[in-house]
């Protein structure tokens, strides 16, 4: 009887483990983005539009073309935590290759100084997604526990002494 106690708390514990996972990976093929959901981390689209700690939700369907003033998140060699600024200025060209300039609205100047060394446009392989709607404030949380790793190690521990009760 005891043996069958334990094997259900582990199966509990697997289920509240995994189902993020899942809900994650669906999210992936439903938006085509490895990044479908982002927390802000900074204040450079402050006071025009996101603030620090909103969620935002992503999209990055190659057939879907980027337009002057949406919003994207990118990535540069370089550059660990991706960037989310506003287009400033796209050129497609004839072929089907697009370049575009990007710029946060709370910047003075637009983003070539982040990009890399000879690098003065963004392509969209640098694309993570598109920005397509947002919830203020919700990644504050995540915000908290990245920047104090002791109240993640609180939580987590919490977390596993309630579900193994």
């Amino acid at each position: 009887m005891q043996v069958r106690r334990v094997y259900y708390q582990v199966l509990k514990l697997l289920l509240f483990l995994l189902t993020p996972v899942m809900l994650w990976m669906g999210q992936m093929l439903l938006t085509d983005c490895n990044m479908p959901v982002l927390v802000v981390a900074s204040s450079d689209l402050y006071p025009s539009f996101l603030n620090r700690g909103d969620l935002l939700f992503l999209t990055n369907y190659k057939e879907e073309p980027i337009r002057v003033g949406e919003i994207v998140v990118f990535k540069v060699d370089g550059r660990e935590i991706p960037i989310v600024h506003r287009v400033l200025k796209v050129h497609e060209k004839e072929n089907g290759t697009v370049k575009m300039l990007t710029k946060g609205d709370n910047n003075l100047v637009d983003d070539r100084g982040l990009y890399p060394p000879g690098k003065f446009w963004l392509e969209r392989a640098d694309v993570i997604g598109v920005v397509k709607g947002y919830v203020p404030y919700v990644g504050i949380a995540a915000i908290i526990l990245q920047e104090h790793p002791k109240v993640k190690y609180v939580l987590l521990a919490w977390v596993g002494v309630s579900l193994w009760t």
